[in-house]
């Protein structure tokens, strides 16, 4: 019984102390760092979304979706989520001072029908006029999907 506790509190110190997943670094570029998002930071931690949009685009077809943001925002994170493998889109993002991307699918590692990052800056983001750019790559009829900035 009492080597049951030990093997027990061993390993929930271990739980404990094991290291977090970090982010993976995809671009550096104009002071910006774009990294993967773990879906755990989605949950826990972001403020509310600032931009939420669903809709449908077709092979060649472009959509553009702006945000502002406001003085001393130092992350922001792009979420967009077709989950259909066999198509194909891509993600550009432009800030007021630098555009960033195209991303892929794959981009933050896994390959799914999704394109999950996010932008950092330690001096804080650009304020202003944020665009976001998606791209039908390669969609065989339509492909519905989400985008969320937060």
């Amino acid at each position: 019984m009492r080597v049951h506790w030990i093997v027990c509190l061993i390993a929930i110190g271990a739980a404990l102390f094991a290291p977090a997943v970090s982010a993976q670094i995809v671009e550096e570029k104009d002071g910006y760092v774009v990294s993967t998002v773990d879906d755990v930071i989605k949950v826990t931690g972001l403020p509310d979304i600032s931009a939420r949009m669903s809709s449908l685009i077709t092979q060649g077809e472009t959509h553009t979706y702006t945000r502002n943001v406001v003085s001393g925002t130092t992350s922001i994170v792009s979420d967009l989520n077709w989950g259909d493998t066999a198509d194909s889109l891509s993600l550009t993002i432009i800030a007021p001072d630098a555009t960033l991307g195209p991303y892929y699918d794959g981009a933050d590692g896994t390959i799914n029908g999704r394109i999950f990052l996010r932008v950092s800056k330690s001096s804080g983001v650009t304020p202003g006029t944020w665009w976001n750019r998606i791209f039908g790559e390669h969609v065989e009829g339509v492909e519905d999907y989400t985008f969320d900035s937060y």
